[in-house]
């Protein structure tokens, strides 16, 4: 603790805001001290860390420069079997001569602690590590001394001229302020874009109007369309993902209206669930359906009906857990499962999101996978805080 100093929360001109964290208790080395529930501010030069509300107004703080921190650590913050709370561990360099008064004169420790009531936010560690590594501090300070060797009036001692005191930035409160006016100009912006993409589906929505007429026309062979001509105005429909969708005002009832809608699903995603192993999650259907039907979408009960009616090659199905999805009805768990074994013994072990990065499927499909292959009892999980991993069942062949 005896590296820290005394400062006011100001930023001073070469010096930048970096990342923040709430609720942050100091220590000297492994004693506790009574600098508790304050904010910490990284900068490029420093840490900052002050009582709440004091770093926001520009007040009284602490502030440990960069330059003294030689490695960051982390360890345990409690011997608790599930704890995953840590405390950050920065060691120091040798005392600097030139240093101002702080909180302590003297320390036997090499080393300060961070840690907070849920441990330190992981996004300002990873900050932390990264300034370290830019160490832009070493810049600024290496420019100040070429400055101060090449201007012969940087001996008569510091400026006292008003206009370069007001060269420090206000602080914290600053930057916070400028974060929203760059906030505001991004909602702006948005609603700009928005009002835009109005514009183009109602544009989009005349546009199915008319395709959907000219559909209409070549289904009742009216007009002098040649066959040529219906088969390549069919193709363009079909990669404009518009190929007549069946929709509620074109029914007669309800029950016409998911009837067709479930050999429409038939046909459309016969492909691309073959394409995909044989099985696709209910919101993986979801999402590729919609994306086909442009602007005519589906709602979630809709689908969910529809596929319930869903007769032929594709039926839906539901896993003891309660997830939902569209699979062949040639789909066989036992040769599945016995594909899924093979890669878990390829790799020793496997956690559901390994199995759907090797398979390129979602990790709901992953893990009912694996939890089927233990239905049959050739897998054995581990249940740990690291998560559910599964291991080849070693008694089948005992």
């Amino acid at each position: 603790m005896n590296r820290f100093e005394y400062c006011q929360a100001r930023l001073t001109e070469s010096e930048s805001f970096v990342a923040k964290d709430r609720n942050i208790k100091l220590y000297d080395g492994d004693e506790k001290t009574n600098y508790e529930d304050g904010e910490i501010v990284l900068t490029s030069h420093r840490l900052l860390w002050g009582r709440t509300g004091e770093i926001a107004r520009g007040g009284n703080c602490l502030d440990l420069k960069l330059k003294y921190v030689t490695s960051v650590d982390e360890e345990e913050a409690s011997s608790m079997l599930f704890s995953r709370k840590k405390r950050i561990i920065l060691r120091l360099s040798e005392l600097a001569p030139d240093k101002r008064p702080g909180p302590m004169d003297h320390s036997c420790s090499t080393f300060v602690k961070l840690s907070g009531r849920n441990g330190v936010d992981p996004a300002f560690v990873q900050a932390l590590h990264s300034t370290l590594a830019a160490r832009i501090w070493a810049v600024s300070d290496n420019s100040s001394q070429t400055n101060q060797t090449s201007d012969p009036s940087a001996a008569a001692g510091p400026s006292t001229d008003p206009g370069k005191q007001r060269q420090l930035r206000i602080g914290i409160v600053g930057i916070e302020r400028n974060l929203v006016e760059k906030q505001k100009q991004t909602d702006a912006n948005i609603s700009l874009a928005f009002k835009d993409l109005g514009k183009l589906m109602g544009m989009a929505k005349d546009m199915v109007a008319v395709t959907n007429a000219v559909s209409a026309k070549i289904r009742e062979r009216q007009g002098e369309i040649s066959e040529d001509e219906t088969v390549r105005f069919k193709s363009y429909l079909l990669s404009l993902g518009i190929d007549d969708p069946v929709t509620r005002d074109g029914t007669r009832s309800s029950s016409e209206y998911f009837i067709k809608l479930s050999r429409q699903l038939c046909e459309m995603l016969l492909d691309p669930i073959t394409e995909a192993g044989g099985m696709m999650s209910l919101a993986d259907v979801y999402c590729r359906v919609n994306r086909a039907r442009g602007l005519e979408l589906l709602s979630p009960e809709d689908l969910l009906e529809a596929c319930r009616l869903l007769m032929g090659p594709i039926k839906l199905r539901e896993f003891p857990s309660g997830a939902m999805v569209l699979q062949l009805e040639s789909h066989d768990d036992v040769l599945v499962s016995e594909r899924t074994v093979q890669l878990v013994e390829q790799n020793v072990s496997m956690s559901a999101d390994e199995l759907a990065r090797l398979e390129c499927i979602s990790l709901l499909l992953a893990r009912e996978r694996l939890l089927t292959a233990e239905g049959f009892g050739q897998l054995c999980r581990d249940e740990s805080i690291e998560g559910l991993r599964f291991y080849p069942n070693k008694f089948i062949h005992c």
